[in-house]
C-alpha cells in the first residue's frame, strides 16, 4: 500500500463544488488501487482574506511544502475584483504560494474530443485532431518584475526580466515531453521587437541541438494566436514565457468546447500544484451547475505525476466515455439536466469498478434526467 500526503486549496466561488467531485474520485481510485491518501484542506484566496487578512496563510505554504502533491480549485472573488485599488487581493496567494513552491512551469494539454467537435467555434476538419500541450514559464517575467505607477501624473511601468537560469529548465522540459508526443517543438515570442524574447530565442535554439531528433521552430506570438484558429493541429509542444502563456492558453482553452473541460499542472523540482484552468465563477456558485472535468482531469495529472499512471489512466478513460455519451454538464449542453454532483458520481463510480460500458447505464433513469450504475 502506497501512502501519499495531499494538501487540498478549494479556493472561491465554484472551487470548493468542483474539489469536492475531485475527493469523491480520489477516493474511488483508494477503493481500485492499494493506494491511500491524505489529504489536509488549506485555505488561498478571496476565502483566506476573511478568514485570515492573508490571502496565503503561513499555514498553507507549510501544508503544501510538505505535501507530495496539491490540488487546488479556483480564485477570485467579485468583492475584490470589482475593486483594483485594494491593496490585499485573492490572487497575490496563487502568486506568493507558485514563488514558495518555485513552480517554474505551468503545463496546459488541449486535446479535441471526436465528440464534441460540433460545440468548438471552429469547423471541424479544423480542430479534428487537435492535440498540443503548452509549457508557460510561471513564475518570473512581466508579471513579476519591478512595477511603478503614478496615477496623477499619468505614468506607468512593468519591468519585463528573464535570465538564461530562468529559461533553460522549462526548455529541457518542453524538449523532454516533446520526445514522447510528436517530436515537435515551437517556441512562442517576439524577439523582432523585445529583448527578452531575444534571449528565449537564443537559449531554447542552444537548447535543441542537445535534441536533434525533435524539431524545432520560432513563431511571433501574433502569428501563433492566428495559427490556433487557421491551423492548431501543425502544434505538438509550444513553449513560451508567463504573459503570452497566459493569453495563448486561455485563447487556446475554447478550441475544444469549454473551459470547463482543461487541467493544468504547475511543477516546480520538487514540488507540484495542479488545478483546471477556468476561474472562480462566481456566477454558478452553490447552483450545482459547474463542469468538474477539469478538476477530476487535474487530479490525473496528479496521480501521473505521482507514478500512479494506471489511476491516471482510468480516470482520463472515465472522463472520455461520460463525454462520449454526452453525459456533460450545461456548459457544453445547455440542455444538459446532468448537475456538477452527477458528473463526479459517474465518474468516482467508473473508477470504482470494472464495467461494461453496454450495460452501464440505466437508460430508463437516465431519460428522468438521473444517472444511476446497473
Amino acid at each position: 500500500m502506497k501512502n501519499y500526503n495531499i494538501a487540498v486549496i478549494e479556493g472561491d466561488g465554484i472551487g470548493p463544488e468542483i474539489i469536492k467531485e475531485s475527493l469523491k474520485v480520489l477516493s474511488a481510485v483508494e477503493e481500485t488501487f492499494p493506494l491511500k491518501f491524505s489529504v489536509k484542506k488549506v485555505l488561498m484566496g478571496g476565502v483566506a482574506i476573511d478568514k485570515t487578512g492573508n490571502p496565503l496563510p503561513d499555514e498553507t505554504i507549510i501544508a503544501c511544502k510538505e505535501a507530495d502533491a496539491v490540488l487546488f480549485g479556483a480564485i477570485g472573488d467579485p468583492k475584490y475584483d470589482n475593486d483594483p485599488t485594494l491593496k490585499v487581493r485573492p490572487e497575490q496567494g496563487l502568486l506568493k504560494l507558485r514563488k514558495e513552491l518555485k513552480l517554474f512551469a505551468n503545463i496546459r494539454p488541449i486535446k479535441a474530443y471526436q465528440s464534441l467537435l460540433d460545440n468548438s467555434p471552429l469547423k471541424n476538419d479544423r480542430v479534428t485532431g487537435v492535440d498540443f500541450v503548452i509549457y508557460r514559464e510561471l513564475i518570473s517575467g512581466i508579471y513579476f518584475g519591478d512595477k511603478e505607477i503614478n496615477l496623477e501624473k499619468g505614468y506607468a511601468n512593468d519591468n519585463c526580466f528573464y535570465s538564461k537560469e530562468q529559461i533553460m529548465p522549462i526548455a529541457k522540459m518542453a524538449f523532454e515531453s516533446a520526445l514522447q508526443r510528436k517530436k515537435k517543438v515551437t517556441l512562442v515570442d517576439k524577439a523582432n521587437v523585445l529583448s527578452t524574447s531575444q534571449l528565449w530565442r537564443k537559449v531554447c535554439t542552444e537548447i535543441s541541438k542537445e535534441y536533434p531528433e525533435v524539431i524545432f521552430e520560432t513563431l511571433f506570438v501574433d502569428n501563433a494566436a492566428m495559427q490556433f484558429i487557421v491551423n492548431p493541429k501543425r502544434f505538438d509542444v509550444i513553449l513560451t514565457e508567463n504573459m503570452f502563456g497566459d493569453i495563448l492558453s486561455d485563447e487556446a482553452s475554447v478550441l475544444t468546447s469549454s473551459i470547463g473541460l482543461l487541467p493544468s499542472a504547475s511543477v516546480g523540482e520538487s514540488h507540484a500544484l495542479f488545478e483546471p484552468i477556468h476561474g472562480s465563477y462566481p456566477q454558478a456558485k452553490g447552483k450545482n451547475i459547474a463542469n468538474p472535468l477539469g478538476s477530476i482531469l487535474s487530479l490525473a495529472l496528479l496521480l501521473d505525476y505521482l507514478g500512479e499512471k494506471e489511476a491516471a489512466d482510468l480516470i482520463e478513460k472515465s472522463v472520455e466515455v461520460l463525454i462520449d455519451k454526452k453525459y456533460v454538464t450545461r456548459d457544453i449542453d445547455k440542455d444538459s439536466k446532468y448537475s456538477t454532483q452527477d458528473i463526479g458520481n459517474l465518474i468516482s463510480r467508473l473508477v470504482d469498478k470494472t464495467y461494461n460500458e453496454k450495460d452501464f447505464f440505466n437508460k430508463e433513469n437516465i431519460e428522468l434526467g438521473r444517472s444511476t450504475i446497473v
